[in-house]
């Protein structure tokens, strides 16, 4: 009883190593988007001038996938799917555009919907969430959750995350590592988004056609501890 008892934690024990190795130390995947496009301003951009998705450019999987850089972005980047013109699939509403939190849990938030065929990409807080077709990746988003934990010889280590958005009903939920619970929920009522997230939140959003100029440049997030 006693060696199963050792040989048990020890399994346990190596599977918390390894676990906190995946989510702080590992490497994070390639950057293979286009460089203008992190490089560019989106915050001059008017939101609420939608492009019309009738196949007369480029389609989903004919962009490269996008991933936060490093812990997070240093300015709003340009859209990943300003090129793409595939129209939506039937089972997905048209949430496209900028959105700000006006109720509920997560007041004052800010982020940009992307949409374009089966692929959807969310840009918040320093933050680049990609899903869906593309030409260099997986379907699944594989990026960091941006709050950086500890520093360890100058560099930043936040979490890595990896989730689905699958469209269900005009509802748009997010699973965790793709296969996981569904962590997020985001639908239309009316001419609003609702975000519903993991923590129990629910937050109402409203649309905005411009970037307010405070989330130009995403505020740093997490305890950064310095270990080394």
């Amino acid at each position: 009883m006693k060696i199963i008892l050792i040989r048990a934690f020890i399994v346990i024990l190596a599977l918390a190593v390894w676990l906190v190795w995946l989510a702080w130390f590992s490497a994070r995947p390639p950057l293979t988007i286009d460089p203008a496009t992190p490089a560019g301003d989106g915050s001059t951009l008017n939101y609420c001038e939608l492009s019309v998705l009738d196949n007369s450019g480029k389609r989903a999987g004919d962009i490269p996938k996008g991933n936060t850089p490093g812990c997070a972005y240093e300015h709003f980047p340009l859209p990943i799917l300003a090129e793409c013109t595939e129209p939506l699939p039937p089972e997905a509403d048209d949430i496209r555009g900028l959105w700000r939190g006006v109720s509920g849990g997560h007041i004052g938030h800010v982020e940009r919907v992307e949409q374009c065929g089966r692929r959807v990409v969310v840009t918040a807080a320093g933050l680049i969430h990609d899903y869906g077709p593309n030409s260099t990746g997986g379907l699944t988003t594989n990026d960091t959750e941006g709050s950086v934990l500890f520093t360890l010889d100058g560099k930043e280590h936040c979490m890595r995350t990896s989730a689905s958005m699958i469209w269900e009903d005009k509802i748009l939920n997010f699973y965790a590592f793709g296969w996981g619970p569904r962590a997020v929920r985001r639908y239309r009522d009316g001419d609003d988004l609702i975000w519903e997230y993991i923590d129990g939140s629910v937050t109402r959003m409203e649309r905005l056609c411009r970037l307010p100029e405070e989330h130009k440049v995403p505020t740093p997030r997490g305890r950064r501890i310095e270990l080394l």
